[in-house]
């Protein structure tokens, strides 16, 4: 009897020992989904500042954040300067950031919504806002989502956030 006593305490304490640093690895941020399975990214296009065709598998080698965004969200104007923030802060780190804009915009519209709000550090990207939220089942915007070097989706953000917010940098540093 005691046997089994002691052999629930130390199942107990490895189990809570488990969650407990699950808990430091993911930081507090709501609307963050870390999947516990990575997910295979659908092969997905777009068109860069000079209107070429890029793929998303160019990038493979590089941990990347692609933040799907339109002219016309609040909450994308909100959070875009932060991300432009992030990607000069982040620029030794080589994480490629790459935010398509999907909301139906072209690129000149794009690169003026860019110029009022002073972003300067991030490439314009713009996409076919229908095929894309399709194959990665976005559900609204801003969507941001995050690819591994291997190609594949490890977390997502679903809505907006402060991308210099402490404990999100804390995170992003340890992906590195």
């Amino acid at each position: 009897m005691r046997f089994i006593y002691l052999s629930f305490k130390i199942i107990f304490i490895y189990l809570l020992s488990l969650s407990s640093s699950y808990s430091i690895e993911a930081p507090n941020i709501k609307n963050l989904i870390i999947y516990e399975e990575k997910q295979e990214i659908k092969l997905f296009e777009f068109f860069n500042e000079f209107e070429n065709k890029v793929n998303i598998q160019e990038f493979k080698s590089e941990l990347i954040i692609v933040n799907f965004w339109a002219t016309w969200c609040a909450p994308c104007r909100e959070e875009m300067p932060s991300l432009n923030n992030l990607q000069l802060n982040n620029n030794e780190n080589k994480i490629k950031i790459i935010p398509i804009n999907i909301g139906g915009e072209n690129l000149r519209i794009s690169k003026k919504f860019f110029n009022e709000l002073n972003i300067d550090n991030l490439k314009v990207y713009v996409g076919n806002g229908a095929e894309i939220a399709k194959n990665l089942k976005l559900r609204g915007l801003p969507t941001t989502i995050f690819i591994d070097r291997d190609g594949y989706e490890f977390a997502r953000i679903v809505g907006s956030i402060d991308f210099n917010n402490d404990e999100f940098l804390k995170w992003l540093k340890k992906l590195n």
